[in-house]
This record gives structure tokens, C-alpha cells and sequence, in this order.
């Protein structure tokens, strides 16, 4: 090689080898899809992936958007790679969470919808990212290991969305959308997290596949998706029977609905009437089901000492409460002697039960902000109760998409759940289908029977295996008695629970860093050797 004698053309080769040339760059990363045709394609993608969640549950759906998703960011810069997540989860949020603005209009609509559309686009910025280091340093062997950091960059951003900001929102993991799928039941052993990883793990080796025709990532993903089929329940111990008594009311619970105070109650006592004469070891009614406090008015503690006397067992119920100068969400076991156990809602919902920083929104919307007028403070009491000797999990409402509410009550002994639940502001929507495949995927995960209880609808009975055994339609007047199964045994899936989504979410971002540094030098030696050369 000729060595340039000339010192400003020594200094531009110089420059020139410190950048690296930009085709020779390009070269060594994988062909991206041409931009218009990846952003139409991430907006099919997003709407396909609502299909595989209730009421569709298509879930093969759910593989094929992922899929899609995932090769129109490989490849990519960072600032389109933001834009065509964005597209993405536009598209899917905006149509996923419609149900939203069935009541409370569209501004909580947009808001909620743009927010996460916005968290969705910042993380597919770090997948494209994921790839471009992985694929960068195939010649070390790292494209082999691909697919797993596109995995946890995934499972990454569900767990931040999914806990920011406030209390977060981790209501549409891909996980949940499983509940349908012969993949289900390995969420009893890796949970709904690892289902997650699991599953876009196995369609980052199918784009691997395709983009490289290759065999070998086609063949990790078949025996991936083997494997979580062929896996079996993770074994819990039979421990008994229950006889359960759940009452949906159908009352006027709906924020907006035409009441007075006591309407919901009556409802609840007017439907649970013909279960009085029956054996039951616990009657459960849902969340919302006593419109007035029990700990402060005298005369609906005695109407719940009457109804647990003319049940001959014990009540779940639940009502807002005031102690002292906070409020709370409040499931209470009434038996004969009144109260005995209260468990307070841990994750009141923001703009929904409490306002977040209120002087900030009442600046923006004060009309909408107005309606608000409750505010919840989170509870830290246990969400168990124990009926007799068996201990009953508990989960009201929203917290049942809450893994740290889940697993307290698995890992306090849980023999079987109680989710409590007040549809009625989203009657005529997708949202109660929604909510009923993450509850079958919370028994799944725990091997636990689940009492799923709703106002308005739809209220179950879910078997451990996330199958209903008993149901109630929507805006329907029905009460029932379930003979329970209770169950011990502490399921892998909850054993991981508190830290497999950390756990992924950080050794990702350490593999990626060690590999984005290991790159730099490398470039750095070569550029080194050059100049030896010289």
C-alpha cells in the first residue's frame, strides 16, 4: 500500500477511517424494507395484532403481526425505526383500547391510546437498535443470539410500559393474548412474561429465517413452539372443595347511570334471593356492589349482617371506604360479626379513581377532570382472606393485570382467587373480553380456580387450565353456586413472577451494552492494524 506522503491527505484518510465508509457499513447490515412499504406494513400489523385478543382471539394473529413488526424494523435508523413502531402502535392501541371512550369520551381515549402508542415507538427504537448491534458482529457469532435480545428488548418495554408512568398500564402484553392458544399452559410455568419472550422470540427467529435462508432459526422456532405446546400444566396438589355462591346484579353501577344511593345494593339482594335457601360456604358479590360504607353506615351493616345470616355463610363484598382521611376501594369478608378482613385496591386507576398531579390536568381539561371528584388512596394490606381455613386470593378490578398483586396472594397461600369486578361503564365493548382472558391466564399461571365477578358482566368460574366452567352473559341477572376446586402448590410461573421481567428486561440492556463496547473496540483495533499497515 502506497503511504500518502501528504499530511492533509494523511488527515483526511484519517477522518475517513474513523467514520468507516458508509457503504461498506450499510453492506454489513441487513436490508431494510423500503420505508413507505415498512410503515403501510406496520399499520397492518398493529391492527392484526387486536385480533388475536378477545372478542376476535385470533391468536395466530398475535404471531403474524409480531412477525411483520419485527421485520419492518430490521434494519432500520433510529429515527425511522421511532416512526414506524409508532405506526404500529397507533394502529393497535387506538383500536385495542377504543372501549375507553365508550363513556368518558375521547379525550381519555387519545390520551391513554397516544401515550402508549408513544412508549411502543421508543421501544421499537431500542429493538432496531438490538438488531444493529447483533447483526453488526456476525462474523463473531452474535447473529446466532438475534432473536433472543429482540425477545428482551420486548419484554423490556412491556415491563416499563407496564409500570410507568403512575402505576403504568400493562393491560395488552402480548402474553394475555394467548389465552385461547394450545401455548397457554406454559404460562404456568414461565408466566405471562415468559410467554411474551417466548413468543416473540419465536417470531424474531422466523424473520431471522426468512431475511437469511437459513434453516437453523426456523428450526429453533419449531421446537420452541413444540415444547410450549407439549408442556403439561405445572402440577398443583388437590386440596378440597368450595361451594362458591357468586350474584352478578345488574344493577345501575355505571358512572353515568340514572340512580340513588342503595339502587346497586338492592339489585345485588334482589338477585341473590334464590341462592338463600342453598348450602354455600362463601357468597361473593362484585366490586361496587355496596354503594354506601359499611364500616360508617349502620343500616347497610345490618342489611350485610341479614344477608350473611339468610346465606348461612360468609360475604365478599366490596364498597368505597373511608378510614380517617383517606378512601379506599375496599373487599371486605363479612360474616355474622361483621367485618373481618379488608383488602384496598393497590393500584387505584389514574384519571379513573384518582387524578395524578390534578392541578396540572384540571389546568387542561377542567370539565373532564371536574367528574372526578373521589380520590383513592393505594392500598398495602394483603389481598387475601382466609374463609375458615382456606385462604382466598383476591385481585379487584384493574389490579388483576398487576403481577405483584397476583403473586402476593399466590405466595400468602392462595387456594383459589376472587377477582371483583365493575364493567359498567364499558357495557357494549370489548374491554369485560379482555379482562376475562387475562383473569384465565392468572389461572394459569397460578394453578389456581378463579371466581371472576362482575356487576354487569361478564362474570365466570375459570379452572385452572384458564377454561370457563361457569358463565354469565353480559348485562344479565343471575346468580349462582360453583362447587370449587382448591388447590396448593406454588407454580413455577409464580415462583418467577416477582423478577423474570427485570431479570430479562436488564440482562438485555447489559448484553447490549457489552456488545455495543466490544464493537467500538473492534473498530478501533482495525483501524489501528490499518495504520500499522501503513
Amino acid at each position: 500500500m502506497t503511504v500518502t506522503a501528504d499530511p492533509l491527505a494523511r488527515r483526511a484518510l484519517s477522518v475517513r477511517s474513523r467514520r468507516g465508509n458508509p457503504r461498506e457499513h450499510d453492506a454489513r447490515l441487513p436490508v431494510a424494507v423500503p420505508f413507505p412499504v415498512a410503515i403501510v406494513a406496520s399499520a397492518i400489523a398493529g391492527g392484526m395484532l387486536d385480533l388475536g385478543y378477545p372478542a376476535y382471539g385470533w391468536w395466530p394473529a398475535t404471531l403474524v403481526s409480531v412477525t411483520i413488526g419485527l421485520w419492518t424494523l430490521r434494519g432500520r435508523s433510529l429515527p425511522r425505526a421511532f416512526l414506524i413502531s409508532l405506526v404500529y402502535g397507533a394502529t393497535f392501541y387506538f383500536t385495542h383500547l377504543v372501549w375507553v371512550s365508550r363513556f368518558l369520551g375521547p379525550i381519555p381515549w387519545v390520551a391513554l391510546a397516544g401515550l402508549e402508542s408513544l412508549l411502543f415507538g421508543a421501544g421499537g427504537v431500542l429493538i432496531a437498535l438490538a438488531y444493529r448491534v447483533a447483526t453488526t458482529r456476525a462474523r463473531h457469532g452474535y447473529r446466532a443470539i438475534t432473536p433472543v435480545l429482540v425477545a428482551g428488548v420486548w419484554v423490556l418495554r412491556e415491563t416499563l410500559m407496564g409500570s410507568t408512568p403512575y402505576t403504568g398500564f400493562p393491560w395488552a402484553r402480548v402474553g394475555f393474548s394467548l389465552a385461547e392458544s394450545p401455548l397457554a399452559e406454559a404460562a404456568s410455568w414461565v408466566g405471562t412474561t415468559g410467554l411474551s419472550f417466548l413468543t416473540v422470540l419465536v417470531c424474531a427467529s422466523v424473520v431471522e429465517a426468512l431475511i437469511l435462508r437459513r434453516w437453523e432459526p426456523a428450526a429453533a422456532a419449531a421446537v420452541i413452539v413444540v415444547a410450549a405446546i407439549a408442556v403439561p400444566l405445572f402440577p398443583t396438589e388437590q386440596a378440597g372443595m368450595m361451594r362458591v355462591g357468586w350474584v352478578q346484579g345488574n344493577g345501575p353501577s355505571g358512572y353515568f347511570d340514572t340512580r340513588t344511593t342503595g339502587d346497586i345494593m338492592r339489585a345485588q339482594e334482589e338477585a341473590t334471593a334464590p341462592l338463600l335457601d342453598r348450602e354455600m360456604d362463601l357468597l361473593v358479590w362484585p366490586e361496587g356492589a355496596v354503594d354506601a360504607d359499611p364500616l360508617r353506615d349502620v343500616a347497610v351493616a345490618g342489611r350485610l349482617d341479614r344477608l350473611v345470616q339468610g346465606a348461612g355463610a360468609p360475604a365478599l363484598v366490596n364498597a368505597a371506604t373511608t378510614r380517617g382521611a383517606d378512601t379506599f376501594n375496599t373487599s371486605m369478608l363479612w360474616t355474622s360479626a361483621g367485618p373481618q378482613k379488608l383488602h384496598d385496591k393497590a393500584n387505584p386507576v389514574p384519571f379513573g379513581e384518582y387524578v395524578p398531579d390534578r392541578w396540572f390536568y384540571e389546568a387542561i381539561a377542567p370539565d373532564l377532570i371536574g367528574l372526578i371528584q373521589r380520590e383513592y388512596t393505594p392500598g398495602s394490606n394483603t389481598p387475601l382472606v382466609n374463609v375458615g381455613n382456606v385462604p382466598i386470593g383476591l385481585a379487584i378490578c384493574f389490579d388483576v393485570i398487576y403481577d405483584d398483586v397476583i403473586h402476593q396472594s399466590a405466595a400468602s397461600g392462595a387456594q383459589m382467587f376472587v377477582f371483583q369486578t365493575n364493567n359498567a361503564d364499558f357495557r357494549g365493548t370489548d374491554e369485560n373480553l379482555q379482562q376475562l382472558a387475562i383473569a384465565r391466564m392468572r389461572a394459569i399461571e397460578t394453578g389456581r380456580t378463579a371466581v371472576n365477578v362482575s356487576t354487569t358482566g361478564t362474570s365466570q368460574v375459570i379452572g385452572r387450565d384458564g377454561k370457563v366452567l361457569a358463565q354469565v352473559a353480559v348485562d344479565t341477572t343471575a346468580a349462582k353456586i360453583t362447587e370449587v376446586p382448591l388447590r396448593t402448590g406454588t407454580t413455577l410461573a409464580v415462583v418467577l413472577m416477582p423478577w423474570l421481567d427485570w431479570t430479562l428486561s436488564i440482562g438485555t440492556v447489559l448484553a447490549l451494552l457489552i456488545m455495543s463496547i466490544r464493537q467500538r473496540r473492534s473498530h478501533a483495533d482495525a483501524q489501528e492494524d490499518g495504520w500499522m499497515k501503513l
